[in-house]
């Protein structure tokens, strides 16, 4: 017992001793960790409105119990299968279309020799990025409108009749995923760019001497090597398959396209915000987090068992 005491007490001071050691890095860490518990598990208390019929003036504990009522109403509205399909739809587009596109442009950007055309194209793809999403919708506005948008003098300089993209819902999706991967493409290949810098240039010098092609050394060395990277970024892009932002979709909707824009995020600002049913609106998203959770889990599972990579 003496000797189990020592090795505890051995254990708490050598601990200590560290922590004490380290005091700067801690103090450096406490603001994060406080930001963190503010503001990210405080507030999920929250969750149980979903499971309430939450009234304001009454507040959290003091509003009635309606169990999983919410819920069935979500399943049994009108606009659910509307929403979930237009969603998916939305996050599958990013995930097979734009999600390949920055990891190809960083592999083109690497095999560039001359430092300063690639620093012009580097800049040129990021600067869409900084444009704020009130802007970006007004371009796209311009753009495609069927007055006096650049893409319909197009179509009619060649023969073509005008289109009224921004009234088709059948547009919506395909206006939205690439207006994305213009805005995008550039500021996500930063990381791949990052990754690409760290392959060792003697595997590039031997697959020169072994006389290689450049394709060759993009797919059996490049590509490799930043493998691990990409599995990371697609598992995170996985989790978030339920959580497309609202903003440049709400500012992009109206009436005529609400059949195809209408996604969780925006029926959440609407349901929550505008029609203070703040019960309702929380339990659409407890349901997409869920969501995102098992998605998430499920895809570093399956990253493990075959890239034998993963997140956690």
């Amino acid at each position: 017992m003496k000797r189990k005491a020592r090795q505890q007490y051995k254990q708490r001071y050598n601990f200590r001793k560290k922590v004490l050691s380290k005091w700067q890095l801690y103090v450096l860490m406490l603001p994060a960790v406080l930001y963190t518990l503010l503001f990210s598990y405080k507030p999920m208390y929250g969750i149980l409105i979903a499971f309430q019929d939450f009234r304001v003036r009454r507040g959290i504990w003091g509003s009635d119990w309606v169990g999983l009522a919410n819920f069935e109403r979500l399943f049994d509205s009108y606009w659910f299968p509307i929403i979930l399909k237009n969603t998916l739809t939305l996050s599958t587009l990013g995930l097979v279309i734009g999600f390949p596109l920055p990891i190809i442009l960083a592999l083109l950007l690497n095999e560039l020799k001359n430092e300063k055309y690639r620093t012009f194209v580097q800049t040129v793809s990021y600067m869409p990025h900084f444009i704020s999403t009130v802007v970006m919708c007004s371009i796209i506005t311009m753009f495609l409108s069927p007055a006096n948008g650049v893409i319909n003098q197009i179509i009619t300089f060649f023969g073509g009749e005008k289109l009224y993209f921004m009234q088709e819902a059948s547009w919506f999706k395909w206006i939205n995923e690439i207006s994305g991967i213009w805005q995008g493409i550039g500021w996500s290949s930063i990381i791949y760019y990052a990754a690409l810098s760290s392959v060792d240039s003697a595997l590039l010098e031997a697959a020169d001497i072994d006389g290689a092609s450049r394709l060759q050394k993009i797919w059996y060395i490049n590509l490799p090597e930043i493998i691990p990277t990409v599995v990371v970024m697609f598992i995170l892009r996985c989790g978030s398959i339920l959580s497309v932002g609202y903003e440049k979709v709400y500012l992009l909707q109206n009436d005529m396209n609400l059949i195809g824009s209408e996604i969780i995020s925006t029926y959440v600002y609407k349901v929550g915000l505008e029609q203070s049913d703040f019960s309702f609106s929380t339990a659409v998203g407890l349901f997409n987090t869920v969501v995102n959770c098992v998605i998430l889990i499920s895809a570093n599972w399956l990253s493990k068992k075959v890239t034998k990579s993963g997140l956690f």
